[in-house]
């Protein structure tokens, strides 16, 4: 019989594979404190029940339009990439301290990114205390030298944070929550996390009366609240829009779903305009002056004047408006030169520079292939671990190497080698598992945890964040975009 470490307090390996339906199989595993009350619960559901409440769920979602598309992706019949992102039944649970905890390193973390991005387009004071190197900053793609000297309200550029945490052992054999990537850029999933909470609310609402669990349905007043923050205009009701690439995009659904919720504007590059150094949207009433645009379009394509100049997403004058201080844009432009993923090692020190604090919470142990001594470690043991491209995002540029063929890791070895600059490598975490529920009945799969944190005139979130599983068995990939589902995440409240 398998225990799964997010329930059970001993962590077994990925690769027992034993699974079981609902009755009864909890009684003598050692199920860890905060989960007793839900595993009695679960003993007591016949297969058929849950069956019928997934089919439920998949009904619904499809009914309503969640939908991720995948981009290079085919069905059966060569058509079609919108795909239901999978929806399990079991809750993903986490006991109020822990949580408590993990927000606290969640604020230190994103409040010292902040203080990064602002240094890197103004004094540069941590390049020049030789702790993190000039060239990874000024050479990253993802730098914005038409940022350098730019204001934006509150010192802010990540006003929307979505950091992806993994619980796994540490040196003492405990679970401890580290932090896996930052993104700071556009990070999506935040609708499936509200959208989650509504279907088990549906589908099992007795569990909640049994169980305290910590509400999440403000988030889109938490954002509307951070977004209207970031105004510079002295109106008190500033003007609020979404910017969206257009219904083709894998996250539109999110997109119109949070204009929605916020009652504000959904809009496309098309509707905005600029005139006399302002922002403006076509209305059915005319011209309406906009002060903030939440963005979910990539800085390449914001601006046909500056960046890419074939764009038809964005809007042509718009850098412009920003640089005056006549339009706030969230999250700000050039804040990736903060989420690239060699940039992430060196976040722990930019904790101890910028606040004087020890990080609350850890990074995983990276390898930076751009070091000549770390590069020859990873060619010579990749078949043991994870390597990404830094620049690569959704699962893509990626290679676990436990699950890669000879042939795949040497492949692998070769694109490193020819841009060692490019990646960094991980070693493979024996990454918590949770009880899940798949066509066979229950099993371990691995799971991760994105927390959204938001950073107003304060940084505040809503208690937990989207829970992402593995569904496939033993793998680590829990992306949407490679067939990962998604879990409610319950924080129990004290």
């Amino acid at each position: 019989m398998h225990k799964f470490d997010e329930m059970y307090s001993q962590a077994q390996g990925a690769g027992q594979s034993q699974s079981q339906g609902p009755g009864g199989q909890f009684q003598s595993q050692g199920v860890r404190a905060h989960y007793e009350n839900y595993a009695q619960w679960l003993a007591r559901q016949s297969d058929a029940a849950m069956r019928a409440r997934r089919d439920e769920a998949e009904m619904i979602f499809r009914r309503v339009g969640i939908t991720f598309a995948v981009y290079g992706a085919k069905d059966e019949d060569g058509s079609g990439t919108e795909r239901l992102i999978p929806f399990d039944l079991i809750p993903r649970i986490i006991p109020a301290h822990e949580w408590a905890s993990m927000q606290k390193g969640l604020v230190q973390r994103v409040t010292a990114l902040n203080r990064f991005i602002h240094d890197v387009y103004h004094g540069q004071e941590i390049i020049k205390a030789g702790l993190v190197p000039a060239e990874q900053v000024l050479n990253n793609a993802q730098f914005r030298p038409e940022m350098m000297g730019v204001n934006v309200p509150h010192n802010v550029y990540s006003h929307i944070a979505g950091v992806d945490i993994v619980r796994a052992p540490n040196a003492k054999g405990e679970g401890e929550y580290y932090v896996l990537e930052d993104n700071l850029r556009v990070p999506s999933g935040v609708s499936y996390m509200l959208e989650d909470r509504k279907m088990m609310m549906r589908l099992f609402p007795d569990l909640f009366s049994q169980h305290r669990v910590a509400p999440v349905a403000h988030y889109p007043d938490l954002l509307l609240e951070t977004l209207r923050a970031s105004s510079p205009a002295t109106t008190a009701e500033p003007t609020v829009v979404v910017l969206t690439p257009g219904m083709y995009n894998s996250a539109y659904f999110e997109h119109a779903f949070l204009a929605q919720q916020m009652g504000i504007e959904l809009v496309e590059g098309q509707d905005l305009f600029v005139k006399d150094n302002f922002v403006y949207m076509r209305t059915t009433r005319g011209p309406k002056r906009v002060d903030v645009i939440y963005r979910r379009v990539d800085d390449d394509f914001l601006d046909p004047k500056v960046f890419r100049s074939t764009s038809t997403l964005g809007c042509a004058g718009l850098l412009d408006v920003y640089r005056a201080g006549n339009v706030t844009i969230c999250n700000a432009v050039g804040t990736g030169v903060a989420d690239d993923k060699s940039i992430y090692p060196y976040v722990p020190q930019m904790i101890e520079f910028y606040l004087g604090e020890k990080p609350i919470l850890n990074n995983v142990p990276t390898y930076m292939c751009r070091k000549p001594d770390e590069l020859k470690y990873v060619l010579a043991n990749m078949k043991d671990l994870v390597v990404k491209e830094v620049h690569g995002a959704g699962g893509y540029g990626m290679l676990v190497g436990p699950a890669s063929t000879a042939a795949e890791v040497e492949d692998f070895k070769k694109a490193v080698i020819a841009n060692p600059d490019g990646y960094i490598a991980q070693p493979t975490l024996s990454l918590s598992s949770c009880p899940t529920y798949v066509e066979s009945g229950i099993a371990p799969r691995h799971i991760d945890l994105r927390p959204f944190v938001l950073s107003g005139k304060e940084v505040q979130m809503v208690p937990g964040g989207l829970t992402r599983v593995a569904l496939k068995e033993g793998s680590l990939v829990v992306n949407s975009s490679q067939g990962g589902g998604t879990k409610d995440t319950w924080i129990l409240e004290v």
